[in-house]
């Protein structure tokens, strides 16, 4: 009974940490997000700063992550985005960066 209690926690405790690294290799870093038809698009730099292009407009932004969780800062506005499992970008439902998928 102890020894089946045991591996049952050592399988969990493995479980978490690959849970954990999967998360963290979902990094946005050095890539580029597009939503339908490219009409918005953002690119992740290696130094926290990121680039929005929205149409013709492009607006020099910062980022930070945190687990699978990205806070997006342009000027001034604050937009919190979340990396699914298939590593798209989720937004708001109401927002313009609602589902944005990886190009590079």
């Amino acid at each position: 009974m102890k020894a089946s209690l045991q591996s049952a926690l050592a399988a969990a405790a493995v479980t978490a940490m690959c849970l954990g690294a999967a998360a963290c290799g979902s990094g946005v870093k050095g890539h580029t997000y597009a939503g339908p038809n490219n009409m918005v698009q953002i690119q992740f730099q290696s130094d926290g700063k990121a680039f929005t292009s929205m149409g013709p407009m492009t607006s020099a932004c910062s980022y930070t992550q945190s687990g699978n969780k990205v806070t997006l800062i342009c000027e001034g506005d604050t937009e919190e985005l979340t990396v699914a499992s298939d590593g798209a970008l989720n937004g708001p439902r109401d927002g313009m960066l609602t589902h944005l998928t990886k190009t590079k």
